[in-house]
């Protein structure tokens, strides 16, 4: 495959390339670095807006109602949606994306459902080459949904400049969230389903603890009510994002979080490169015994882990010499 081809196809606005390199990123495909390595130089660092929460706060509906309001005014977007992974096919359960098929139709929109894989922070590992190829395929800026398996939605961290952390009256996630250290991550609160018994007390609980924190640096995080559903408080939800892009462009926050972000993907894909090469070295009569001595319990993971990293090591000082 000519690879260089097809990262030119991706600048010219071509959605086909762009569809095609993100199969073959997520399925690691042997030479596809060699496209994101073009990309890179030719992306733009376009806004990430990531939207995170618990399951069933209404993630979904509020990133639809929002690309509704953000191509009204004009902007080409990029949406990936990060989707629980089928155990069977290691792909997407698109679940809740059924919701945004009427931005199907907008070529204007790209929209990506993509499986967890296994991402601890209910982010795909490669969901950042994802987003980088969405930027360099011109969108103006791009959304990225986590996939809500629980509390520990941080990853998002890695990736999005402005974070919008949703939740819900009367489920008891709005506590459970700040206590695993949502609070932390979030630069627009919002309580979706405002209708619902317990609204005002979920959106005091969050403001309470908020004021718990004595320095925001600059921005302390709005928090805000929605029913996304009717389409209320989604236009005040976009002015506080808008308002915090601005706020972090023109602050050293952006330059710092960026600069974070990069080094957790270099960790990454260092750690991703020397485990493939490691493996490729191991024979698959190796690699068996190796496992069945774990079986019987006569080595351990642990051990193991250790015996093949120390012997790389050796084997790299011999061939230094």
């Amino acid at each position: 495959m000519n690879f260089s081809k097809l990262a030119e196809d991706i600048t010219r606005g071509d959605r086909k390339a762009a569809a095609r390199l993100i199969s073959l990123v997520e399925d690691e495909e042997e030479g596809y670095v060699d496209a994101m390595k073009l990309l890179y130089e030719r992306a733009r660092g376009v806004p990430v807006l990531g939207i995170t929460g618990p399951p069933g706060v209404g993630k979904s509906t509020i990133v639809l109602e929002i690309a509704k309001r953000m191509r009204a005014q004009g902007m080409k977007l990029g949406i990936v949606a990060v989707d629980p992974t089928s155990p069977i096919t290691g792909g997407a359960i698109l679940g809740d994306r059924i919701r945004m098929t009427e931005l199907f139709a907008d070529r204007d929109i790209f929209i990506r459902s993509m499986g967890s894989r296994g991402g601890s922070g209910g982010l795909s590992s490669q969901a950042g080459s994802v987003v980088r190829i969405l930027d360099a395929l011109g969108c103006d800026a791009v959304i990225v949904e986590t996939v809500g398996a629980g509390q520990t939605q941080v990853d998002i961290m890695g990736m999005a400049d402005t974070i919008v952390v949703v939740t819900m009256p009367s489920t008891g996630d709005e506590v459970q969230s700040i206590k695993a250290g949502l609070l932390e991550i979030a630069d627009v609160y919002v309580v979706n389903k405002c209708d619902l018994t317990g609204a005002m007390r979920t959106l005091s609980d969050i403001r309470s603890m908020l004021d718990l924190v004595e320095d925001w640096h600059g921005w302390k995080p709005p928090v805000l009510q929605t029913n996304a559903r009717e389409g209320k408080g989604i236009d005040e939800l976009l002015g506080s994002i808008q308002k915090h892009e601005a706020f972090a462009s023109g602050s050293e926050h952006l330059a710092s979080r960026k600069k974070a972000q990069l080094r957790r993907e270099l960790q990454e894909l260092v750690s991703n490169e020397v485990t493939r090469r490691i493996f490729e070295n191991i024979g698959t009569e190796e690699l068996d015994e190796i496992l069945n001595q774990m079986l019987d319990r006569s080595s351990s993971p642990y051990s193991e882990a250790e015996r093949i990293t120390a012997d790389v090591v050796r084997k790299k000082r011999a061939t230094a010499r």
